[in-house]
């Protein structure tokens, strides 16, 4: 499930801070979770297609990858939930390939791929995972410096809605039978958690008390999802979901009530914090905007250089209401 080689060692996730000025020492990975690119094959020019003739999936996808470099974090892995290609087109998982595998690469990251509904498996194994084409479900785990990324395929061939097979059960359970240094994150692609889009729950991960069976009590940490195109969370066998809204184009979950739209807007992807004690789970938006306001690096190491008391005093402290 790796396009990339694994970086070496647990990363800081804040380059340059060396001082815990919290309560939380820093966490111990960082992973990006990007979900439903919907690439299409390239037309007579070789020009990617627009999808629904209106959105350029290649534009979104090159903006998150420069956001991440651009950004100094450290990434650790790349977690793309599924829905990579809108009809299976080989050569629309390599341009998508192409463009994710090269930024991982400069910043040492590792790339996990999930199936979606609207991928085709043999494509997805070929092109993606540049191994034999097959039809049977694409599970698999990767080691991320201690930390399990279990994929998890929901896909049905043919249908959009998704399910679990009893032998990919079998083998999760067998998967979670061995204890991983800092737990497992699952990544799949239909969320089990409830939407409010009436259409969305026809579509939806169907006989969720199996899996649950399965997870309750794990060392599953947090669920990674994608398939509703928009972001949300949620709480599933007492383990939390973040789902990641698409790169392509996001739906209105507050639309007017039984309709369905697809907006051009609202893109975005998540930052999934890992602690030792808990997975936090933070939404970047996708795009360039205007800056309000800002504390620059010089003022960090100012702060970093204080004691406790004086940090408190200089960035908590505020004169603008009467004292408590």
């Amino acid at each position: 499930m790796t396009g990339t080689t694994p970086t070496e060692g647990l990363k800081a996730v804040l380059p340059g801070t060396s001082v815990q000025m919290g309560q939380h020492p820093q966490a111990s990975h960082l992973i990006a979770h990007l979900s439903d690119t919907h690439f299409l094959g390239t037309a007579a020019d070789g020009s990617g297609r627009l999808l629904y003739d209106a959105v350029d999936t290649d534009s979104t996808v090159h903006r998150a990858m420069a956001q991440l470099e651009a950004s100094g974090l450290a990434i650790d892995a790349l977690v793309f939930t599924g829905d990579i290609a809108d009809r299976g087109e080989p050569d629309a998982y390599r341009r998508v390939r192409d463009i994710v595998e090269a930024s991982a690469e400069r910043m040492g990251a590792t790339v996990v791929w999930v199936m979606g509904n609207h991928d085709e498996r043999s494509a997805f194994r070929t092109e993606l995972l540049r191994t034999d084409g097959h039809d049977a479900p694409v599970d698999g785990v990767v080691d991320v410096n201690g930390l399990r990324v279990i994929s998890l395929d929901t896909s049905v061939p043919g249908y959009h809605h998704g399910e679990v097979t009893p032998h990919q059960l079998a083998w999760l359970r067998d998967v979670l039978g061995r204890a991983s240094e800092h737990g497992s994150l699952l990544a799949l692609h239909h969320p089990p958690v409830p939407t409010a889009l009436p259409l969305m729950t026809i579509l939806e991960l169907r006989e969720q008390q199996a899996l649950g069976d399965v997870l309750r009590g794990s060392d599953v940490r947090a669920i990674l999802g994608g398939h509703l195109h928009y972001a949300t969370t949620g709480l599933f066998a007492g383990i939390p979901v973040s789902v990641a809204a698409a790169t392509c184009y996001t739906i209105d979950a507050a639309a007017p009530p039984r309709q369905l739209t697809g907006l051009g807007g609202g893109q975005s992807m998540n930052l999934v914090h890992v602690y030792a004690d808990q997975v936090v789970h933070s939404n970047v938006p996708l795009g360039s905007f205007d800056v309000v306001t800002r504390f620059d690096p010089a003022y960090l190491d100012r702060m970093e250089a204080l004691s406790p008391a004086d940090r408190l005093a200089a960035f908590s402290r505020h004169t603008t209401s009467a004292a408590r």
